[in-house]
């Protein structure tokens, strides 16, 4: 993620934390100063919020060692002021499994308010009036806020553990794109309904209704995600990558990318070395800067952007489009694993053409 960084590596897994945790680090510590404390209340204010982010980080630990069990690996795990991020490098498809893999998280918090309860005997009252900020009652707190994230993370919305959750039963019962669909369509549900109720009831809350757009968003994105999977299921990146491409020598003018441009509809041009290996990649957006900042005899080579990730042709198309998506690049050189020589562009528009001829064919068929 970007503008994050690792702060350590745990069982294999890096912990890394986004740079705007630390604008809300700042906001806390401000607001246990005004509450009349002064600076002991913004060490304690500070302390409470780093205890709730470690609860966080052990609740994304919960999902990583159940997904290990299984078998998945866990590359890093990222925390921002809304809460932390696992990621995982697929989702387990047997129902079972992520039904494991989704609950074990708030059973780390429901063991951590049990171990305060039974070490400290802290019999906790929770009420709409509770105040996280009030000074003092330190354990009491940190109990209430692992408790509440266990409600929170239940609810049956994406992309909450309870959202996943949901998608475990149904998928029991149907295929897991239907599955995935039918728990998109309640958390947006759900959402809608809490943003209607903030705008229309007389108690406005920014944070809650901020919340409710993330998790309407959040859903679709799962099930859009689910159903490309489906649609390039059995593809490879061979099946839908660009053979017909023209590519740039290295003392090659921008003139010349120019007829190259203006010859046909590729509109993007890789520079190779002598040996066939890939340099950069020329964007037409770069190309037509690099003409308003030097004129057209101005070297490729000086303006060409690097393209630091390849694929081979036998790499599933789902991968293949998760790491064009990623990428800088708006097209990836497909490369022979042998040779390391250019034999094709994965790019957004001729996947999207494969698709949906794929789709037109089976509708043929139905």
């Amino acid at each position: 993620m970007k503008w994050s960084f690792k702060i350590a590596i745990v069982a294999g897994t890096e912990v890394r934390i986004h740079v705007t945790f630390f604008i809300l680090l700042l906001l806390v510590g401000m607001q246990g100063m005004s509450g009349g404390q002064g600076a002991a209340g913004a060490v304690d204010a500070l302390l409470f919020v780093s205890a709730a982010f470690l609860c966080v980080l052990l609740h994304e630990f919960g999902h990583v060692f159940a997904a290990r069990s299984y078998g998945i690996r866990t590359p890093d795990i990222t925390l921002l002021p809304i809460g932390g991020v696992a990621r995982l490098e697929r989702m387990p498809r047997k129902p079972s499994h992520e039904l494991v893999v989704a609950i074990c998280g708030p059973l780390v918090n429901v063991a951590i308010a049990g171990m305060i309860w039974l070490v400290l005997g802290i019999n906790l009252v929770i009420n709409p009036e509770y105040r996280f900020e009030q000074p003092g009652h330190f354990w009491e707190k940190l109990m209430a806020w692992n408790l509440l994230m266990v409600a929170f993370n239940m609810i049956p919305a994406f992309p909450m553990d309870g959202g996943r959750i949901l998608r475990a039963f149904l998928a029991m019962f149907a295929d897991y794109g239907k599955a995935t669909r039918w728990a998109a369509t309640i958390g947006q549900g759900i959402a809608l309904t809490v943003a209607l109720w903030m705008l229309f009831s007389r108690e406005f809350h920014p944070v809650l209704l901020l919340i409710a757009f993330f998790i309407f968003m959040a859903a679709g994105q799962e099930a859009a995600a689910v159903t490309q999977e489906e649609a390039t299921k059995g593809l490879r990146v061979r099946d839908a990558m660009l053979t017909d491409f023209r590519t740039l020598r290295q003392d090659a003018s921008l003139q010349d990318a120019v007829g190259l441009l203006l010859a046909g509809s590729q509109q993007d041009f890789p520079m190779l070395d002598s040996a066939g290996h890939v340099i950069g990649l020329l964007t037409r957006n770069g190309l037509v800067s690099a003409l308003n900042t030097h004129g057209s005899m101005h070297p490729v080579a000086d303006v060409v952007q690097p393209c630091a990730d390849s694929l081979t042709a036998v790499v599933s198309l789902g991968e293949g489009l998760e790491r064009l998506r990623a990428s800088n690049c708006p097209a990836i050189p497909v490369v022979d694993p042998v040779t390391g020589r250019l034999v094709g562009l994965l790019t957004a528009e001729n996947v999207g053409e494969v698709l949906m001829v794929r789709a037109a064919l089976r509708g043929q068929h139905a």
